[in-house]
């Protein structure tokens, strides 16, 4: 098989200027679909709402370096280089 080195051949950078979306469907990249979109707004996930009240760390709590969860000063814990870890933490 001979190669015509003088013709014009699409380079590499060529094939992947063009998005794959717009390759597959053959539309424009930011055309929209509104059926999906009106669905979107109207999607609620299932399950019951849950409300948390949130209370910031207290004067007496420490937060683990290890898993980083609040706990209060009476649960056990070790200290290293100033850092506290909950004792059940491996860190």
């Amino acid at each position: 098989m001979t190669i015509d080195y003088d013709s014009p051949q699409a380079s590499q950078q060529d094939e992947f200027t063009e998005p794959l979306d717009e390759q597959k469907t053959g539309k424009a990249p930011d055309a929209i679909d509104l059926e999906e979109a009106e669905l979107a707004e109207t999607f609620e996930l299932p399950g019951e709402e849950l409300l948390v009240n949130v209370i910031p760390v207290q004067s007496d709590d420490f937060t683990c370096m290890s898993c980083f969860l609040v706990h209060h000063r009476s649960q056990p814990a070790r200290e290293e280089a100033g850092k506290k870890y909950y004792s059940e933490c491996e860190g």
